[in-house]
């Protein structure tokens, strides 16, 4: 394999390839990425076996097709400590020459027949949608997913499809988010529970919001197609968990009686400002609604206590107190792009839930400062 290639852009390739690549493995080959020069493409895959993902960098001025696998962090090493605009790359007995102007770099691969592969795209998609609104969905729930790997039902995303209409869902037990759009597709009914590492690996794919993205289910596997798989386009897998999602409709209140519009930016800058004198023993922040005013407060033993208040622009209602985790009310405003958020309450003893538009909902469990 020869071939002389756009140094930015392998970069950018090699470097949302290392996210789908494992850290420990007793496997050599699945530390690499496997090249494939072809007909002017040259295709990049790895994979952790649960993930995989396939990038095509067009317009490569290839000279001898061929195929390598090379380990993954010293390739991008190189490309990116080089400073060249195009960077050559030949490869012979899996010995790779990396060739810059004034520097030249040899790296032991591995017999590519070794790779285990990726998974490609089925020939028809189940649905489909924009990068830029798939973007947004996720950017919205992932957060929200468990830390703990032994809850793997909760700990991945569920990705549900009622015909055009698509919800993805994330809850770690303490909180749950919702976020809706709209897709071409099918008739008919699908859901998938989408592991954490997946989707993060996905966004960072979804950098064109015009682009096209495609989703068909294959056997135990998801896969997702972003843009045309040929012309700078990525194929990315992932397998899926059979079992059951948290009965999560049950967990949203419908029978909340107090309602308060606030700012979005001015809610995020209290919450940041009241958990200043917040530890892990007072981890709280109350939160007073009435109709004029929302009073954050905080206190943690030895430390002090914090008093921010806001305008509330609107607010339905008998006045409430309850109190918060705020960094699960400081993660979502992170994620929101509306001015404004509603919060609709009932008890302090009860799940709160926070509103933007009619497409995200976000349900968060209060705490006790008694």
């Amino acid at each position: 394999m020869k071939l002389e290639c756009d140094r930015l852009l392998l970069a950018d390739a090699l470097a949302m390839a290392g996210g789908v690549i494992t850290t420990r493995t007793p496997t050599p080959a699945l530390l690499c990425v496997r090249l494939v020069a072809k007909n002017d493409v040259l295709e990049i895959s790895a994979t952790d076996t649960e993930v995989g993902l396939s990038l095509a960098i067009p317009n490569v001025s290839i000279t001898e097709e061929g195929e390598a696998l090379i380990p993954a962090d010293k390739l991008t090493q190189i490309v990116r400590a080089c400073e060249d605009s195009t960077i050559a790359i030949a490869v012979v007995r899996n010995l790779a020459t990396i060739t810059a102007a004034d520097s030249t770099f040899k790296i032991y691969g591995y017999e590519p027949r070794e790779f285990p592969g990726v998974r490609g795209f089925p020939a028809k998609a189940d649905f489909e949608l924009d990068a830029a609104l798939l973007r947004r969905l996720i950017t919205r729930t992932v957060f929200a997913t468990a830390r703990d790997d032994s809850r793997y039902a909760i700990s991945g995303v569920l990705m549900d499809r009622k015909k055009s209409n698509l919800r993805l869902v994330a809850t770690d037990g303490r909180r749950l988010a919702v976020a809706r759009g709209s897709c071409k597709g099918s008739d008919g009914d699908q859901q998938a529970i989408i592991p954490t590492k997946a989707l993060s690996a996905l966004n960072r794919l979804l950098n064109e919001p015009d682009a096209s993205v495609k989703v068909a289910r294959d056997g135990n596997q998801v896969v997702f197609q972003v843009g045309e798989a040929t012309n700078g386009g990525a194929v990315l897998s992932t397998s899926v968990d059979e079992r059951s999602f948290p009965p999560f409709e049950d967990v949203i209140p419908k029978d909340h009686d107090r309602r308060c519009t606030c700012d979005a930016a001015e809610l995020s800058s209290a919450i940041r400002r009241a958990s200043l004198l917040t530890n892990e023993e007072s981890k709280g922040v109350r939160m007073s609604f009435s109709a004029k005013h929302v009073t954050l407060t905080s206190r943690a033993p030895e430390m002090g206590e914090s008093e921010v208040r806001i305008d509330s622009e609107q607010y339905q209602g008998e006045p409430l107190e309850i109190a918060f985790n705020p960094n699960f009310i400081a993660e979502v405003l992170k994620v929101l792009d509306a001015p404004q958020v509603v919060i609709e309450l009932k008890a302090p003893n009860k799940p709160g839930v926070i509103k933007s538009g009619a497409d995200y909902t976000y349900v968060v469990m209060p705490v006790s400062l008694t």
